[in-house]
């Protein structure tokens, strides 16, 4: 019953914001294009400063690599696009909800994330050797997409994202920022992991239509769809924290 009411809001959401979309798309401050210059947001440059320090701490995190969930285990509609174990996920915030773990296990990362201007959603995407992920497009036109390349495959041409009809490669320590409700795609078609900081950000938009994307923001926080993603990240939280205290006590 739980599941049909996640998929019912989701269809009756996405009927209710697709005319809102197209409103924000022509009012939005820098634009309505598939990919951004990042010198619109001058939050990148610090970002990328302290791209090390956030590489340091997502080592720690890929150590027990294994034990991270896959994407579809926390946001079950992307199982329409992903339903192995090549996709993993480490949030740090997701909707404005804090990850408790991902704070403790990353907290210059996290630190890093909440001086960002309109941060929503902050995790780790970790793609595996060979993986695709499927044709596809964002939930809401009122957040923009920011990726930092953290670990990157040597071949840089043979793992992507076509975002509309542009492609680009990502590129260690450096950023790209779009519009993920153009149809995108990822192919890492090398034998080497791609890591990227995965980041949402509110649209700028003038005044009063930002107040409005954010009331549209937070009423989406508190959707069954997001609400059973928190439930599902903080139910993998308290196995992780199990898992590890089991290990510490067999290595006593």
């Amino acid at each position: 019953m739980w599941d049909r009411v996640v998929q019912w809001t989701i269809a009756v959401g996405e009927r209710i914001l697709a005319p809102i979309e197209k409103f924000i798309g022509k009012r939005s401050l820098v634009g309505e294009e598939t990919f951004f210059e990042n010198d619109r947001f001058p939050w990148i440059a610090e970002v990328e400063a302290n791209w090390r320090t956030i590489r340091a701490e997502l080592e720690k995190v890929l150590e027990d690599r294994e034990a991270l969930p896959n994407f579809q285990d926390i946001s079950k509609d992307q199982i329409e696009i992903t339903d192995d174990d090549d996709w993993k996920t480490f949030f740090l915030y997701g909707f404005g909800f804090k990850a408790k773990l991902g704070a403790e296990m990353c907290p210059q990362t996290a630190a890093l994330m909440e001086q960002i201007p309109g941060m929503k959603t902050a995790m780790f995407s970790i793609l595996s050797p060979r993986k695709h992920i499927l044709d596809h497009r964002g939930p809401y036109k009122g957040v923009l997409r920011y990726h930092l390349g953290l670990i990157v495959p040597q071949e840089k041409e043979a793992c992507r994202i076509r975002v509309g009809e542009d492609v680009r490669h990502w590129a260690e320590g450096e950023s790209m920022i779009f519009d993920d409700t153009y149809n995108h795609e990822v192919w890492n078609d090398t034998d080497e992991t791609r890591v990227v900081l995965f980041v949402d950000v509110l649209r700028p938009l003038p005044f009063p239509e930002s107040l409005v994307n954010r009331a549209i923001v937070k009423a989406i926080r508190y959707s069954p769809f997001v609400l059973d993603a928190k439930r599902n990240q903080e139910a993998w939280e308290r196995r992780y924290r199990e898992r590890r205290q089991v290990q510490r006590a067999a290595a006593a």
